[in-house]
């Protein structure tokens, strides 16, 4: 059994989506994972394992399927790094201080605290590119000093969405593959930034990684996010 703290929120009442997606990654083991989110996840509610080969979904108490994940591929190319000075301005740019559609998640969310949220605010500093530095609170450490893998996926989350720029339309995400090379350790300096790939429909798809400051990948991810309509969402 699991539960998904109310502090792993996206929307106010449903899951994180990178946070949820890497803890049913973190199930299938290391290399890319793709994780597929079928309902908003539930918060606060013991929640159940379903494993077939090396794929697992994560089930209700009445055995909705949450998500689910398996061995993934990641295709395109990792998002190139931005300068110090990129990062810089895409803090400065960040539409959520603004506008946040989910001014709660624990990602990107502008009402979260330090220790709370992760606080990690990517604005554009180029056409279909986020970008901002980050230094995970050590409040997201473990034992050893590093963020566990659910919240480092959190962390290649966002970068996404604001890449397709939630101010325009209101998305969550539907399908995230990632990898995670090395877990970041609290206090580091990191940057973080997005790319948006292409579109289809309701569809909006993205790049993000996670790199350290000498260059080092940390992480990246491939998304598909869906467009809803947040007067409706669960």
């Amino acid at each position: 059994m699991v539960t998904i703290p109310a502090q792993f929120n996206g929307p106010d009442h449903s899951g994180n989506g990178g946070y949820v997606a890497g803890l049913i990654a973190q199930e299938v083991g290391t290399g890319p994972v793709t994780s597929t989110l079928r309902i908003p996840p539930p918060l606060d509610v013991p929640l159940s394992w379903e494993r077939e080969g090396d794929h697992v979904r994560l089930l209700t108490a009445g055995g909705a399927v949450v998500g689910e994940a398996g061995p993934g591929e990641l295709g395109s190319d990792v998002p190139a790094m931005p300068s110090a000075a990129e990062a810089t301005t895409g803090l400065a740019a960040y539409p959520g201080f603004d506008h946040h559609p989910f001014d709660r998640c624990f990602t990107c969310g502008t009402a979260r605290g330090d220790g709370d949220g992760l606080r990690l605010f990517t604005g554009p500093f180029a056409e279909g590119r986020t970008a901002g530095p980050w230094v995970p609170d050590a409040a997201f450490a473990a034992e050893d000093g590093l963020l566990d893998v659910p919240t480092t996926w959190a962390a290649l989350d966002c970068p996404g969405g604001w890449a397709a720029d939630f101010t325009r339309q209101t998305m969550v995400l539907g399908r995230m593959t990632a990898e995670v090379l090395r877990r970041p350790r609290a206090g580091e300096s990191l940057i973080a930034t997005g790319e948006l790939s292409g579109t289809s429909g309701r569809k909006f798809f993205t790049g993000t990684a996670l790199y350290a400051l000498d260059g080092e990948l940390l992480g990246r991810a491939e998304q598909v996010w869906i467009e809803i309509d947040v007067t409706s969402f669960g």
